[in-house]
């Protein structure tokens, strides 16, 4: 059977009928030279508004693919929020976190005993930094290898064809290209009301960098940002509440991995107030008071705390492009429209990351800015927003790919559920770290994995064999058939599979 889905896959591709709306999408004009440009005023290839994870691959994608292109970035350092102040910044901290708190309560259980432990959190934030620093060059070092251009400065359109940059030297030039994509990602959304100053009151931004560790830390937002950050100060000594105006935390997570999900966050601590409405916020004093009430109405509560950190999304970030004046539509949200090849209503411009529909992730970004150059140079790209998987890198880590049981249950999909809880993986136990199970959901009649939701240690590593299974069509019994070695975490995948289209080994 996994044969025949990898067959099946592969014809899939071979025979896929790829039109654009816009048939500016298929003229393309190949560049022998990948240069770099003289000046930022020479025509290029390609021009990607963005560094961040999206604007960067598309930019050596393009670069690759033969064609002169050139990259502008307002930060001056590449890689965009998730590298800087977004992804990797808060993965170092969670880590950091993770090590102080697994030495203070669980390493004398595995016998090693220490006299004391405390934080040097200007040395935590230093390894953080520089784990940023050493990435930022790295990229810059692609760019010379792949002879990409980089532009330091703020870009704006002055036509389709014309970017004007703002340099952050002071200084001003224009950049031609015969395709422009943007890729300027996203910045935090703000709630009416409440002003962010990145010292009481913080954006994600601000949580990686708080000078000492506060007494009382409030989250708003139960979203996997505000999550993970409160896990971080969690970790380190803070009381934690998470404040969510929904009934649920993380939504879009699947319900039963949710509810094991939150208790498991509880005995660490951390607790939430669901259901529950931000009214106003007041960093007058020495610390911050929060009013809240339920957000269907009620009696109002006051909370106090020394910090608070906004965690209530993102939006599409495109302000100061002069996207108007060159007639490029969006959606109510902000969003920029385009079509199945990323291009805009504007011929030329194309659009893709969290400017435009689908998930906000930067490894969405990514493929899209691989697809987009792809569809530019004359071939074929393609990524679907349905199989892109997500983490929330907490301890346990909750990773996801595909439909949740709530989903097919409202689509009137008939299904199968097999579930493995890591209780009963042989590693899990050997180094005492079992929480948690993996749930898989595949077709009733077909067995084809629908979706594949698992709660562990290092569950953003395992999601990837489902990932794989998924994007081939893959059976269920097409993973329980393959060999996992032992001991492992993954065989709980296995164990969750054979679960899934006939019966478990070891449980």
């Amino acid at each position: 059977m996994a044969m025949a889905n990898l067959a099946r896959r592969k014809a899939y591709f071979l025979t896929r009928n790829v039109t654009a709306s816009h048939t500016d999408a298929l003229r393309f004009s190949f560049s022998l030279s990948r240069g770099f440009a003289s000046s930022g005023s020479d025509e290029n290839d390609v021009v990607v508004i963005g560094g961040g994870p999206g604007g960067y691959v598309a930019a050596i994608k393009a670069a690759q693919l033969g064609l002169k292109t050139t990259c502008i970035e307002k930060r001056g350092a590449l890689g965009g929020t998730c590298l800087n102040v977004g992804c990797i910044p808060s993965k170092a901290l969670l880590h950091s976190s993770h090590m102080y708190h697994e030495a203070k309560h669980a390493f004398a259980h595995h016998g090693i005993k220490l006299a004391s432990v405390e934080v040097d959190l200007p040395a935590m934030l230093a390894q953080k930094d520089n784990a940023v620093k050493n990435l930022t060059r790295g990229i810059e070092g692609l760019f010379k290898k792949n002879k990409v251009t980089y532009v330091k400065g703020y870009g704006k359109f002055l036509s389709p064809n014309e970017v004007s940059v703002e340099t952050i030297d002071g200084g001003n030039t224009v950049v031609k290209g015969k395709h422009i994509i943007v890729a300027t990602g996203s910045d935090v959304k703000s709630l009416p009301g409440i002003t962010i100053d990145e010292k009481k009151i913080v954006s994600s931004t601000g949580a990686l960098s708080l000078s000492e560790v506060p007494k009382k830390l409030i989250v708003i937002g139960a979203g996997y940002i505000g999550l993970e950050m409160g896990s971080v100060w969690g970790r380190l000594g803070s009381e934690v509440t998470v404040v969510e105006f929904a009934a649920d935390i993380v939504p879009s997570m699947d319900g039963e991995i949710r509810k094991q999900f939150q208790r498991s966050l509880e005995k660490q601590k951390m607790k939430f107030m669901l259901k529950t409405k931000v009214v106003s916020v007041d960093a007058s004093g020495d610390g911050v008071k929060l009013t809240v009430e339920p957000a269907e109405g009620g009696d109002q509560t006051t909370l106090e705390a020394d910090v608070v950190l906004v965690s209530a999304g993102r939006t599409p970030f495109t302000s100061g492009l002069d996207l108007e004046k060159i007639g490029v539509e969006t959606d109510k949200g902000g969003r920029i429209l385009v079509n199945e090849r990323f291009l805009t209503n504007v011929s030329g411009v194309y659009a893709i990351g969290d400017v435009i529909p689908g998930p906000m992730l930067a490894h969405k970004a990514e493929e899209d800015g691989v697809a987009c150059v792809e569809f530019i140079a004359g071939k074929h790209g393609h990524v679907d927003y349905d199989k892109v998987p997500g983490v929330v890198y907490t301890h346990p880590e909750v990773a996801s790919v595909g439909k949740t049981e709530e989903q097919l249950k409202k689509e009137g999909v008939s299904y199968r559920v097999g579930k493995f809880p890591f209780m009963a993986n042989s590693r899990a136990k050997a180094i005492d770290n079992a929480e948690g199970l993996v749930k898989i959901l595949a077709d009733k009649e077909t067995d084809k994995i629908l979706g594949v939701h698992i709660m562990s240690p290092n569950a953003g590593e395992l999601i990837h064999e489902a990932v794989l299974a998924i994007n081939y069509d893959a059976s269920s019994e097409d993973i329980a058939r393959v060999c996992h070695a032992h001991p492992t975490m993954s065989e709980a995948l296995k164990e969750a599979a054979m679960a899934t289209y006939d019966k478990p080994i070891h449980i």
